[in-house]
């Protein structure tokens, strides 16, 4: 299966970058960045050094720094860090970005791909939309869009309505969903049921030294995070189960729903079933230990 991520690094985001490395179901072809946890060009920086550290030689091609209509962005600093990897500072700059902007990217490898790539989009829906808004065909041409994001049938994580990626672009979210393709919601319905805790983080770095060590350490902060703010023992593996769905459908129960996105008000980025919009399948339940399972089985197997 041939896959890109968009994504913007990110604790977790490392973590599903590292999982997709591993899983031998896929063809990593790329990464597209956007702002979210970090500002645009920190997404980026990161995301080639965490290819680097993978061992992998793929194009990662920057997006938006902003939202739709917008000229700013607040990083999530305190959930992330100052860089976006924890407690990590010293970040090299490795490489460079691909020449073509997300949008263009997302575009050409559709049509290069048609109908086999999968597109994960595990942060803000910017470039997705951006890539539907430049080719009308981009959305016919994928084979499926997988979105981290979303709070339909539960409560929201940055409001009691609304889950981080929607809400940092509604816009872009609600221009997806109005018109989307094939497309599977990962959303805080599910995610949140697959906690993984010190104590797999722990095991993980002793299976993979390299890797799992370095998803550890840079873990700590993410989990006094869910420690002080939710009183948790552990993180839900977020990202990483939105790319487990690309290859492992089965792993969760779905529904068929349109989707509309609140744009302004005090419901901004709320996700909510609408029967007037295209059906989209919106995760309502998942073996969440399996996940758990599967992501240390394939990480792991890293070095």
């Amino acid at each position: 299966m041939k896959l890109i991520i968009d994504t913007d690094p990110g604790i977790d985001d490392a973590m599903a970058i590292a999982y997709a490395a591993a899983a031998p179901e896929f063809d990593l072809i790329g990464l597209t960045t956007v702002f979210g946890n970090t500002h645009v060009h920190q997404s980026s920086r990161n995301a080639r050094f965490l290819l680097d550290k993978l061992g992998l030689d793929l194009p990662v091609a920057e997006g938006a720094p902003f939202p739709l209509g917008a000229d700013m962005h607040v990083p999530s600093d305190h959930v992330h860090g100052p860089e976006g990897v924890g407690d990590l500072t010293e970040i090299p700059e490795i490489g460079r970005n691909h020449d073509l902007p997300a949008a263009e990217f997302l575009a050409e490898m559709a049509r290069m791909h048609k109908n086999e790539l999968v597109v994960c989009a595990v942060g803000p829906l910017t470039n997705i939309a951006n890539a539907m808004r430049l080719d009308p065909e981009f959305a016919g041409n994928l084979g499926r869009l997988v979105i981290m994001g979303g709070a339909v049938y539960c409560k929201g994580n940055v409001t009691d309505h609304a889950e981080a990626n929607i809400y940092h672009d509604a816009v872009a979210a609600d221009a997806v969903f109005s018109a989307p393709p094939e497309t599977v919601l990962v959303g805080l319905d599910v995610t949140l049921k697959t906690l993984y805790e010190t104590a797999d983080f722990d095991a993980l770095a002793q299976k993979s030294p390299g890797m799992g060590s370095f998803l550890r350490d840079i873990s700590r902060f993410y989990l006094k995070f869910y420690k002080e703010i939710g009183g948790l023992e552990g993180c839900g593996l977020h990202d990483s189960t939105a790319v487990i769905a690309c290859s492992h459908g089965a792993m969760f129960d779905m529904v068929e729903t349109g989707l509309r996105v609140v744009t302004e008000g005090d419901r901004i980025g709320a996700t909510q079933p609408d029967r007037d919009r295209p059906a989209v399948h919106v995760c309502r339940d998942v073996d969440g230990a399996g996940v758990v399972r599967l992501f240390t089985d394939r990480v792991a197997s890293l070095p």
